[in-house]
């Protein structure tokens, strides 16, 4: 029998994706899981989230290589442990060291010093060796590595397979182990200490996110000056290698860009002035684009109608979306707010592409799905991201 794994939070964005691929490459895998009715619809062939082309591979491997449970004890017949949980940050916007390790502490009666651990969630710096002074104390001694997770959701299965893994290792064996393992995929690794590698990953989310606010700052500046930015932007990075990162404007959201920048705030005892700069602009687009909207029309006689809830474009995942800020704040402004979204299954309130049209007065563009690009109408559209192509100047 080939190597075991279990995943720990095996249902998710990030540790179903992973485990699918590993048990496409002949790993017998078991995705551990909180939520029976994930569980229960993925034993069932179904995904519970979109994730290009995971449903059919789900469907190849499930009842050979794969499955999924609730039942923690699963884990005491695993070779490799593979904890990958949310860390999010709370209502004050600090992050919970703790959160990886509450799990880690749940799976210590299923634990052996033969297994080795790959932390794979994004952590608070230090997490790693907490952990393995936990099993110390439990009288464990597993191989234990970080191994942060790389991949665009959405393009999981594709990039699982394709970037180069960084491996968080204090000792030789566990490097080796876990380098193994990601190599199977036909990945290179990269190995390093575990303090390393919980920062590569909060400076790689946090780098992300503050080129975001940079172009987010120079949209309302351009925008302030009656000038379209998606026009100033592509003369900048017209055959100039320099500028061919910057990105266009957009509502900056999802559930890893802005907590992780709060996590580095916090490591940093808040001196971290240029990420608190790039949350400040990223999370106040919406209320500028209302506060622009409010210049334009009497917002109080007129319905809007927002298109697009999921946190970025061709995705379902609403987690941390801004479209819900914006949705939120237009409803006390607005006399009536419609929302629309071709992916999203757990908002209630979505209407019809025709019928969103037909009932608003003006329409923003929440998220950049492709289905709107080929949107046709007279009423005005706020397109930040020039989905449309029509430029961007509110």
């Amino acid at each position: 029998m080939d190597t075991k794994i279990v995943i720990v939070g095996g249902g998710g964005h990030v540790g179903l994706p992973l485990g699918l691929v590993l048990a496409d490459s002949e790993f017998e895998v078991t995705a551990v899981d909180i939520e029976p009715s994930a569980v229960n619809l993925i034993n069932s062939g179904k995904m519970p989230f979109f994730e290009d082309g995971a449903e059919e591979l789900l469907r190849q491997v499930l009842g050979k290589t794969f499955k999924a449970t609730t039942d923690y004890q699963i884990i005491q017949e695993a070779d490799v442990v593979i904890v990958v949980i949310g860390t999010p940050v709370d209502e004050h916007l600090n992050p919970d060291p703790n959160a990886v390790v509450s799990v880690i502490e749940k799976c210590v009666p299923y634990l052996n010093s033969g297994q080795i651990i790959i932390l794979r969630s994004t952590v608070f710096p230090g997490v790693t060796k907490k952990v393995e002074e936990i099993m110390k104390t439990h009288g464990l001694t597993p191989d234990l590595s970080f191994c942060p997770e790389r991949i665009l959701e959405g393009q999981a299965l594709k990039e699982l397979r394709l970037l180069p893994q960084i491996v968080g290792a204090d000792s030789e064996k566990s490097a080796n182990r876990a380098s193994v393992l990601f190599e199977r995929l036909g990945v290179e690794t990269k190995i390093v200490s575990p303090e390393e590698a919980e920062l590569a990953k909060l400076f790689t989310n946090v780098w992300r996110y503050i080129k975001f606010a940079a172009a987010n700052q120079f949209w309302l500046m351009s925008n302030e000056a009656g000038l379209d930015f998606t026009r100033i932007r592509d003369a900048i990075a017209f055959d100039y290698p320099r500028a061919s990162d910057l990105p266009n404007a957009g509502f900056t959201a999802g559930p890893c860009l802005f907590k992780d920048t709060m996590q580095l705030a916090a490591f940093s005892n808040n001196n971290f002035a240029l990420g608190h700069a790039a949350m400040l602009i990223n999370e106040g687009l919406p209320l500028y684009v209302i506060s622009k909207l409010q210049e334009r029309f009497d917002l109080r006689e007129l319905n809007v109608g927002i298109l697009g809830m999921a946190f970025k474009g061709e995705s379902d995942d609403i987690r941390s979306s801004l479209a819900y800020k914006l949705k939120k704040n237009l409803q006390f402004k607005a006399k009536n707010v419609f929302l629309h979204d071709p992916y999203v299954t757990v908002e209630k309130s979505l209407i019809s592409l025709d019928e969103i049209v037909l009932k608003s007065d003006i329409l923003i563009v929440g998220a950049p799905h492709n289905i709107y690009k080929d949107l046709t109408t007279t009423k005005p559209i706020i397109d930040v991201w020039n989905l449309l192509g029509k430029g961007n100047l509110i």
